[in-house]
């Protein structure tokens, strides 16, 4: 599982908003109420969905347990921030360097990814973990959270060892 080094320009977001953890995940309600809503929001960009994560800034990787908690966005991209709905908010991805990984499977096994990008290739890698919101992208070929051919993209925000 190689990922792709992408740098991106900065991304323009809407969604919603909740603080979970992974033993207390929160997930499957911000996505259903999101999904209603949706329709609100004026000028996407693109038929994709992101799942976006925003950590506390002092907290390292390897302090990382299932019960941390974070802040966790349901969002789609847009092309400008004129017009949030009341219950929404704009979430803005800066530019910067990414590693792309694929995950392939049912959400249930995403751990099995997780612990390959933090615990063998980040390691393993020139690259170590960049203050900036980490991300998964549903494209196409995502095709639900219990389909084991449904693919994501994972980007994970890095930057070169000094």
């Amino acid at each position: 599982m190689k990922p792709k080094i992408k740098i991106i320009k900065e991304v323009k977001l809407v969604g919603m908003r909740t603080k979970t953890s992974l033993n207390d995940s929160k997930t499957v309600g911000l996505w259903k109420n999101f999904m209603q809503k949706k329709k609100e929001i004026k000028n996407i960009r693109n038929a994709w969905h992101y799942l976006v994560q925003r950590y506390d800034r002092e907290l390292k990787m390897v302090n990382f347990t299932p019960n941390t908690f974070f802040d966790t966005y349901a969002a789609v991209e847009v092309e400008g921030f004129e017009e949030i709905p009341g219950d929404m908010e704009s979430i803005l991805i800066s530019e910067g360097t990414y590693a792309v990984f694929i995950h392939t499977g049912a959400t249930n096994s995403f751990h099995n990814t997780a612990n390959y990008i933090f615990n063998k290739w980040l390691p393993d890698s020139i690259y170590e973990l960049d203050n900036r919101m980490h991300f998964e992208i549903m494209k196409e070929k995502y095709l639900g959270p219990d389909n084991p051919n449904s693919q994501e993209e994972v980007w994970v925000p890095i930057k070169e060892l000094i």
